[in-house]
């Protein structure tokens, strides 16, 4: 049960990560990459998308989820720097958004009293 909780947990804030970055990603390729402003609307929806998921997460704090959630965000944030712009993470880049997970998994994944 534990390992199927765990994997939702992480299966969800994937999907918040992308949601988040795909929005933010419409406006800066709209401020900064000369796109069409129409861009600006699914980037919209996105960001309305990540801000529900966020509230999905299994925590009773949501201050809790926004720290944990952190760790996930850079993590997927040099994902996409890889995967959509092109340029692969160097090893600081790796060593750094591993640390930030292991502090997510810290917050996320321990019993609490």
């Amino acid at each position: 049960m534990d390992f199927i909780r765990s994997f939702n947990t992480l299966a969800l804030f994937a999907l918040t990560a992308v949601a988040e970055i795909g929005g933010c990603f419409a406006a800066y390729a709209v401020l900064r990459q000369g796109k069409h402003v129409l861009w600006l609307l699914p980037g919209a929806a996105a960001l309305a998308l990540f801000a529900w998921l966020l509230t999905l997460h299994p925590t009773e704090s949501a201050g809790r989820v926004y720290a944990a959630y952190g760790g996930v965000y850079i993590a997927a944030s040099l994902l996409w720097l890889w995967w959509v712009e092109g340029r692969q993470p160097d090893i600081w880049d790796i060593t750094g958004a591993s640390l930030c997970l292991l502090g997510a998994g810290v917050i996320m994944l321990t019993p609490r009293s």
